[in-house]
């Protein structure tokens, strides 16, 4: 008895050891955002999330749904400094972000980044964020499971995913999972739950992912929170192909903004579908059409062949009351 009492106090030492090592990394990401009411008005909401700073340059990695849609992100250190960022790349995909901060923190310490590929179903990881807005949260579990879902706007892209029975609830999105070296193999994503919160089901975005789309990778954000459009819907519309983006809302100040893309304004259910529509609908992205055939082609063709991820700017297509006008995006380096 004594001999595993003292394998659980081992433990317990390198667990708390291993987070006061990388606590400094962990942040609070604090957004506003629009929502449409019931009103047909938009008004501010606010949410919570995590992140961690990988460089020193300032770079914060997150997931995307924590701060695509943001007019405002905040990002809170642990000795309560707060400072402004701003979203540069964006894989929606595959949930995950990286965020610039304005300026750098008195105090922080970035996150090394790990192998997700060494890692082994049945490992002892830990997660960090802010459930239900409890900051610096700790969570430990095992590596449950290694998963792969194809992107559902690509068949060339195999999003990856780690499952853990670490805790992970609201608040914890975007927040890091670190392996027992201190590296960071994976970005806290989603839960599967039919009450609402952590019922053991918890799904993280790995690490060699993250490097390949948002961190060596150049996954450009525009500041579009579209729909993508099937044949039926795209009738429906009265869209002239059998596709298409519907622009539901755009970011103020972001590219597409800047662009003059328009979101929607008027809320309608089309078969359990909540859209918000009014907007524009994207027709092509370089003169490439966006019809769904042609979906499953946009990873391979154009996002590879024309290294379109390393252009300065996208010309677009667009299809706005009643008739097809064009804008280009441009990005600053």
């Amino acid at each position: 008895m004594a001999f595993f009492c003292s394998i659980a106090i081992s433990n317990a030492q390198e667990i708390a050891s291993l987070y006061k090592q990388v606590n400094k990394s962990v942040v609070t990401i604090i957004t506003e955002y629009k929502v449409l009411n019931d009103q047909h008005q938009f008004i501010s909401d606010e949410s919570i999330g995590s992140g961690v700073i990988i460089s020193d340059k300032g770079e914060i990695l997150t997931a995307a749904h924590v701060v695509n849609d943001a007019e405002t992100i905040t990002v809170k250190f642990l000795n309560g400094e707060e400072i402004l960022a701003k979203v540069i790349k964006s894989a929606p995909v595959a949930d995950l972000a990286l965020l610039k901060l304005s300026w750098m923190p008195k105090e922080y310490k970035t996150a090394k980044i790990g192998n997700s590929d060494t890692v082994s179903v049945g490992d002892k990881i830990m997660v960090l964020g802010a459930p239900y807005g409890i900051e610096h949260s700790l969570s430990v579990g095992y590596i449950s499971g290694k998963r792969t879902q194809k992107a559902r706007t690509s068949e060339f892209i195999i999003n990856e995913y780690f499952q853990t029975d670490a805790s992970i609830n609201q608040g914890n999105s975007g927040g890091p999972m670190f392996n027992l070296q201190g590296e960071i193999i994976g970005i806290s994503s989603y839960i599967i739950t039919e009450s609402g919160g952590f019922q053991g089901l918890g799904f993280a975005a790995t690490s060699n992912l993250a490097k390949k789309l948002v961190i060596d990778g150049n996954r450009r954000w525009t500041g579009i929170s579209g729909f993508i459009l099937d044949k039926k819907l795209a009738w429906i519309l009265n869209v002239p192909i059998d596709g298409g983006i519907l622009v539901e809302s755009v970011v103020k100040f972001s590219p597409a903004d800047f662009a003059g893309i328009r979101g929607g304004f008027e809320t309608i259910n089309i078969n359990g579908e909540s859209l918000i529509v009014g907007g524009d609908i994207i027709l092509s992205v370089n003169g490439f059409p966006l019809t769904k055939a042609n979906f499953e082609k946009l990873g391979s063709d154009i996002l590879n062949k024309s290294n379109i991820y390393n252009q300065n700017s996208f010309t677009l297509m667009i299809w706005r009351g009643g008739k097809q006008e064009e804008v280009k995006i441009n990005f600053k380096n």
